[in-house]
């Protein structure tokens, strides 16, 4: 008998969990990756990630953090109404040579697991850079925002 209340318990438990809206359900993000091409070590670079609130309630970003201390997301205090948009600004600090892909995760009040979004690229040394530079100068460079 216990088995039994104890297999229908959680299985209720599992069902509301599985009604909990995802934060694709509420939002919409202009891109759920962007690029920075090559970046100029010691060279921060910032991205701003749009969301849009597509329920039709308030959406509000209880927490925004990322994969290492080298990616800093802004917070954004302010509820996102229904129907409009908010600006996520997504710094990466540029301060180690490598190419990098690094997660930024976002958590929505009442909503199931945080978005996922992120940044990649590769930042090469001053020596480096500037000679991808000369290389590239009749192409247009990625604008680094």
């Amino acid at each position: 008998m216990k088995k039994i209340l104890f297999l229908a318990a959680a299985f209720t438990f599992s069902l509301a969990a599985l009604a909990q809206p995802k934060a694709d359900d509420v939002s919409k993000f202009n891109v759920e990756k962007h690029d920075f091409g090559k970046v100029k070590v010691g060279t921060p670079v910032t991205y701003a990630f749009e969301i849009k609130n597509i329920s039709d309630k308030p959406l509000v970003v209880e927490n925004s953090w990322a994969s290492c201390g080298c990616t800093t997301p802004e917070k954004i205090v302010d509820p996102i109404m229904p129907g409009q948009t908010a600006m996520l600004k997504v710094q990466y600090s540029a301060a180690a040579v490598s190419p990098f892909t690094k997660d930024v995760y976002i958590s929505f009040a009442g909503i199931g697991g945080p978005k996922t979004v992120q940044i990649t690229g590769e930042v090469l040394s001053a020596e480096a850079y500037e000679q991808w530079v000369k290389e590239n100068k009749d192409s247009k460079p990625k604008p680094n925002n």
